[in-house]
């Protein structure tokens, strides 16, 4: 029986009565295939459930307690799943850490975070600087010096529930214009038990697509990014089996929709550009009639390329726009046809308003920064460790991440920025702020900025734009030391692919940074 087979078989024909949040799923159908790891390995919901609950045991007996941080510096695979499960079933947060940053970058998110636990693959756990983590600390993979393995976490705690279970978050880091990450939480989280708010968190995902209560979710984004490990989630939730990729290839994304008959999977643009680069005798290899539900968000998506996707798939690709602060909106394929571009009406359970510089809020048609509450969500979140920043996000009751857009006549939300200086590069944000304080550092740099311009795969790449102290005349060979001076301290998505030199530098006489001008220069203007 191929694999496909046996998560069909294990779908309960009565899934529609199964109780909704994993955990009271796990105990009503144990059988039933809730994990697919990278390397085909099938976990069952009763296995999972038993790990969860040992792992859950293990941190209580450990000292940690509700509103504790447990770090994961993971690669795609179960124990994501199940250090999310746990923390989530004890009230805890857990603080997803992007293990493609350098020790320096992932280190300040840990200790910022104040997590007193951190779970860490092998890969970084040998690079981590032991001095700086927590004591508690448990590898993935192979043993590491200093650290314990992670299958030891709770190896001899009971499989039962743990006691006084409720519900716990994530803690993802996200930034701004200040260019040090920020950790981004709920405001609140309610000491009750975790079914009683998973479906009013979780619960209108799948039926928001379309999608029955069963069915197969493949996850084959980074799963530390907020968006993919919500929607795996999410989907775990509701019943779905979860199929976990180690990466994205375009061509296995195909195959492992035909093998596992895969429902849903949450891409973004850049991987759209892949998948149409496929000859087509490739792309027709491949039965991916399974698909009820192509979801993406993490960039601006070309229309043209959203139109060949839709001709290919059929009218299931879904839009939405989100960040790690919350919800605001999504697009149907039909609505997004009727009128390309936009990102959707924000639903019954989100509020959003278009306010102007003037501070009020703004009529149809009339652009503003959006500000939105997702009253599922509990409607607030705030900055760990900032609340000067939580608070200039706040406008009332709503907030904003600075997202620049508008309303239509028919109530549709319209986009004209993603933030006025982030750069979104093959769905993921880059700060400017961050690289320029790098740049600067140079000691050839008297003055830089960095902007996103225009590129056919990823959306955008990173340019460096730089004025030279007196003295120094720019040349390629110093272009390149430039860069290579950032990647001592910077993740390579980081580093600017690209670094012009400019003799004067757009600043106001208050020394705020003219960026428009930069883009102006640098980003071509397209023929109409």
């Amino acid at each position: 029986m191929s694999v496909s087979d046996q998560v069909s078989t294990q779908q309960s024909a009565t899934a529609e009565e199964l109780p909704f949040g994993f955990y009271a799923l796990a105990a009503a159908d144990p059988e039933r295939v809730a994990i697919i790891d990278p390397d085909g390995t099938l976990i069952t919901a009763g296995e999972l459930h038993g790990r969860v609950n040992r792992r859950s045991r293990a941190l209580l007996a450990l000292g940690l307690e509700a509103g504790d941080r447990v770090a994961a510096v993971v690669h795609n695979g179960h124990e994501y799943l199940e250090l999310m499960l746990a923390t989530g079933q004890l009230g805890m947060f857990m603080v997803q850490v992007n293990w493609h940053l350098t020790p320096n970058e992932m280190i300040y998110i840990i200790e910022d975070s104040g997590a007193k636990a951190i779970v860490a693959a092998a890969e970084q756990a040998r690079i981590l600087p032991g001095d700086s983590l927590p004591e508690l600390r448990y590898v993935v993979g192979e043993p590491v010096e200093g650290w314990t393995p992670f299958e030891d976490l709770g190896a001899d705690e009971s499989s039962a529930p743990p006691e006084g279970r409720r519900f716990g978050a994530h803690m993802g880091y996200t930034s701004g214009t200040t260019g040090r990450p920020k950790g981004v939480r709920p405001a609140n989280l309610p000491d009750i038990e975790p079914e009683i708010i998973l479906e009013l968190v979780y619960g209108t995902l799948a039926k928001r697509y379309g999608l029955p209560r069963t069915g197969v979710h493949l996850v084959c984004s980074p799963i530390y990014h907020s968006a993919p490990s919500a929607h795996a989630v999410a989907f775990l939730h509701a019943g779905h089996t979860i199929v976990i990729q180690s990466k994205f290839e375009p061509e296995a994304v195909l195959a492992a929709i035909e093998t596992h008959g895969v429902t849903s999977v949450h891409l973004v643009p850049t991987h759209f550009h892949r998948l149409l680069k496929l000859p087509d005798e490739v792309r027709s290899t491949y039965d991916v009639s399974s698909l009820q539900a192509v979801v993406h968000a993490g960039a601006p998506c070309p229309v043209p390329v959203k139109n060949k996707m839709l001709d290919w798939f059929g009218p299931i690709v879904w839009e939405y726009l989100a960040a790690s602060e919350g919800w605001v909106c999504s697009v149907s394929p039909q609505e997004w046809i009727a009128k390309p571009g936009t990102v959707g009406r924000p639903g019954d359970d989100v509020a959003v308003k278009i306010i102007g510089d003037d501070g009020e809020e703004q009529p149809a048609g009339e652009p503003g920064t959006i500000y939105f509450n997702n009253l599922a969500m509990g409607g607030r979140f705030e900055y760990h460790n900032n609340a000067e920043k939580t608070e200039a996000s706040r406008k009332g009751d709503l907030g904003t991440v600075g997202d620049y857009g508008y309303f239509d006549e028919d109530g549709y939300l319209f986009l004209l920025d993603r933030r006025t200086d982030v750069i979104i590069s093959g769905g993921v944000n880059i700060y400017p702020a961050e690289i320029e304080h790098e740049l600067q550092s140079h000691p050839s740099v008297n003055d830089a900025a960095v902007i996103g311009v225009p590129d056919p795969e990823w959306g955008q790449r990173t340019l460096g734009v730089v004025q030279l102290v007196s003295g120094v005349e720019p040349s390629d060979i110093l272009a390149q030391d430039i860069r290579e001076h950032c990647a001592k301290n910077l993740a390579s998505f980081k580093v600017p692919k690209q670094i012009e030199f400019v003799d004067e530098f757009p600043r106001t006489e208050t020394g705020k940074l003219q960026r428009r001008r930069l883009r102006d220069k640098f980003i071509p203007v397209e023929n109409p």
